[in-house]
């Protein structure tokens, strides 16, 4: 097995397994992406109600909130390579028993929802992992070049996949479903091929502790002022920004689109974050995390609220790209930044402390836009939401963690 020590001198396009982990990812989430959306899609195309649509969404994101630190302890233990295989196939045996009782028209709401919750589990699962061992194959002056390469990836996994997905849909409900199985096969076929160890080896370690192991991260990330700020923004503005993903879709049925425009429409956020992504060490190297951060959220509410008023699907295109950029361009030093504060061997689990933070918000964005899109129209609520950000937007400007940061790792460019 090579180590990343073999790798220093190694250009990250050369860099083998970083290209085949690259690749693998990239047809994980691809899938993922084309599904996202196929879970209320299927609710609320199909005569069910909002509510119970925002339901389907929750229960595909619930992992992040309620699985997040189980997961991050046990990446740091078990064998990461070998836990991302497991995860793929365990996502298209999913995947295809909800294809399979779509198309012969046995759809049953829980099993629709338990396929959502599988699936978003071992996501979970397999993005620790896929996080946590990008520093075994790259060199540590490399880790921000490596980052920005795998936002671009994610960001053009979610540019391709919502409209593949949608359109997919368009033609028959289960083709999505069919798809995202079907890209796994090449994802565990690319982790075949890796031969780089994905963590140091642990000689004669003990039966995890998990209670312990995730109280150690719980307690790591508490000291980090600072980190647990920007965590409660990021939580609160990708909970609003699930209820806006929402909201297009009953916006869309109700003014009669196209269930395969919508997937467009939305795409245009993840060509923004591509092309954010793809800028981000720029930025890196001209401004501070907490810079990025202050400015982002102002845009975020300026083009949230511009959105609900939007007269065309072009213009909201244009809007929703502009709100992916600003997230393809925080996303990157926000990951090198939490990476290279903490300690190696607690990766996996300040990882998944912070995801849960961050993204667990997403899945009450769901659950609650159901309920408020039954009380107001779709645009009415767009605006609501774009209210809130500036809200939130107001917060992190004022809040003292945030505002008083001292550290260079906070208040210099990370690139």
């Amino acid at each position: 097995m090579t180590n990343t020590a073999d790798r220093v001198s190694v250009p990250l396009r050369s860099n083998r397994d970083f290209g085949l982990l690259w690749v693998s990812a990239a047809f994980s989430f691809l899938g993922t992406r084309a599904t996202a959306l196929v879970y209320p899609m299927l609710v609320l195309w199909n005569g069910g109600s909002t509510t119970l649509a925002g339901l389907a969404g929750f229960a595909a994101l619930l992992p992040q909130l309620v699985i997040q630190l189980p997961a991050g302890a046990y990446v740091d233990r078990w064998d990461r390579r070998r836990l991302m295989l497991v995860c793929e196939w365990g996502s298209l045996l999913a995947l295809g028993s909800l294809a399979a009782a779509v198309l012969t028209d046995r759809l049953w709401l829980p099993h629709l929802f338990a396929v959502a919750f599988i699936e978003g589990s071992l996501m979970v699962f397999y993005q620790l992992a896929e996080r946590a061992a990008v520093p075994q194959l790259v060199a540590p002056d490399q880790l921000g070049a490596a980052y920005s390469q795998n936002e671009a990836r994610t960001r053009g996994a979610a540019l391709l996949g919502q409209p593949i997905g949608t359109s997919l849909f368009a033609l028959g409900n289960a083709l999505p479903l069919v798809f995202g199985a079907a890209v796994r096969l090449v994802s565990i076929g690319t982790l075949w091929g890796i031969r780089t160890r994905f963590q140091e080896k642990r000689r004669d370690a003990p039966a995890p502790d998990v209670r312990a192991e995730i109280s150690a991260g719980l307690s790591w990330v508490w000291r980090q002022r600072f980190l647990r700020a920007v965590m409660l923004v990021m939580a609160l503005t990708n909970m609003l920004f699930q209820m806006l993903t929402f909201a297009m879709l009953p916006l869309f049925h109700d003014e009669g689109r196209s269930e395969a425009l919508v997937g467009v429409v939305l795409a245009c956020s993840s060509l923004g974050g591509l092309i954010g992504a793809l800028t981000a060490a720029a930025w890196m190297r001209r401004w501070s995390l907490r810079r990025i951060l202050l400015a982002g959220t102002g845009v975020w509410a300026v083009v949230t609220t511009a959105i609900a008023f939007a007269p065309d699907v072009v213009s909201m295109g244009v809007l929703f790209a502009a709100s992916g950029y600003v997230g393809g361009v925080f996303n990157v030093p926000a990951i090198v930044y939490v990476m290279r504060i903490t300690p190696p061997d607690m990766q996996g689990r300040v990882g998944s402390v912070a995801s849960m933070v961050a993204f667990g918000g997403m899945a009450f964005g769901w659950a609650a836009a159901g309920p408020l899109l039954t009380v107001v129209a779709p645009r009415t609520g767009i605006a609501v939401i774009g209210a809130t950000l500036a809200l939130v937007a107001l917060a992190a400007a004022i809040s003292p963690a945030i505002r008083r940061a001292h550290g260079t790792a906070e208040t210099k460019p990370l690139g």
